[in-house]
């Protein structure tokens, strides 16, 4: 009786060398990347059948790796051939796809020595997930500014990606149980940074600003700097006060998963007639008209796994 093909049609991972179907996707509880969070990764989009700005994730990720000492061994052209893979395998058009690191299990039990681990190399696609859902994003998000303050970035690098989150974590219950979408948070010296999984921006005449600081360096958020002087706008990075955000014309936020998002309420302020701002929403039809034209696309080759980049005949 002849075996049946794994079935990657809800997504699909790479794990110790071998591709499995996602729902067989595990990590030992020895792992540091579960019991300490000592892990990196990134996240790429894949829409209509191409990455977008993989590169610029690639980058980010080794950016992450040599910030936390972490070495998977793998070149990045193997990675890049492994992520390609893991989409033409789940046959997804539009999926998220993650790179991931771990410190690994020590070699010597209860070490605590992180040179006693060996570095893991992760990767999957599975179908597209927006952080902040469709529906929320059509009317506009509704943010919390969160009591809790996010992590100082004297103990926590936040350009380098991590799976800390408590702090975000904290803000999402707070925002929830009173009545928003999500938290954003301030840091110690109240400067807006960011919100679980996503950069923030606000608009204020002609100016499109995002924080200088607490923030990950999100490729969204270098799309948006990107198109603003396309579309006759300045983008802006630099430090905004909670007054800032309380007097800006438009707020929205962006992200891989989700792109660009428009908000229309921050705590008890609402922003013009409490939907999505005219400027935000061109950046987002602009964002997403742009990626229609393949502008930093990178087809994958769906006919041919193993060469997920290599034009089909």
């Amino acid at each position: 009786m002849s075996q049946s093909s794994p079935d990657y049609s809800k997504g699909a991972a790479y794990m110790n060398g071998i591709y499995v179907p996602i729902s067989e996707a595990k990590i030992p509880v020895g792992d540091w990347g579960f019991t300490h969070s000592d892990v990196t990764y990134d996240v790429v989009h894949v829409t209509d059948g191409g990455f977008f700005r993989l590169e610029d994730h690639l980058d980010r990720f080794h950016r992450s790796l040599e910030g936390y000492r972490l070495d998977p061994g793998v070149t990045r052209d193997e990675m890049r051939t492994i992520l390609g893979k893991v989409v033409a395998l789940s046959g997804l058009k539009d999926a998220f796809v993650a790179m991931i690191s771990t410190r690994g299990i020590p070699r010597v039990y209860g070490s605590r020595d992180p040179a006693d681990c060996d570095n893991t190399f992760i990767a999957y696609a599975v179908p597209w997930v927006d952080v902040i859902k469709p529906d929320v994003q059509e009317r506009g998000a509704h943010l919390l500014v969160a009591q809790v303050p996010r992590i100082s970035q004297n103990s926590l690098d936040p350009t380098l990606k991590n799976y800390m989150w408590r702090d975000f974590t904290r803000g999402m219950f707070e925002a929830k149980d009173k009545g928003f979408d999500t938290a954003i948070l301030l840091d110690s010296e109240g400067y807006l940074t960011e919100g679980a999984g996503f950069n923030v921006f606000i608009v204020k005449d002609n100016k499109v600003i995002t924080p200088d600081r607490g923030a990950l360096r999100g490729i969204t958020r270098l799309a948006v700097l990107d198109l603003c002087p396309e579309l006759g706008l300045e983008p802006v990075v630099g430090p905004i006060t909670f007054e800032d955000l309380m007097d800006a014309d438009e707020v929205f936020t962006t992200t891989t998963a989700g792109g660009v998002m428009p908000c229309a309420r921050v705590n008890d302020r609402i922003y013009g007639n409490d939907r999505p701002g005219p400027i935000s929403a061109k950046l987002k039809d602009t964002y997403w008209r742009k990626h229609k034209e393949g502008w930093h696309m990178t087809p994958v080759n769906y006919a041919d796994a193993d060469n997920p980049f290599k034009v089909a005949a």
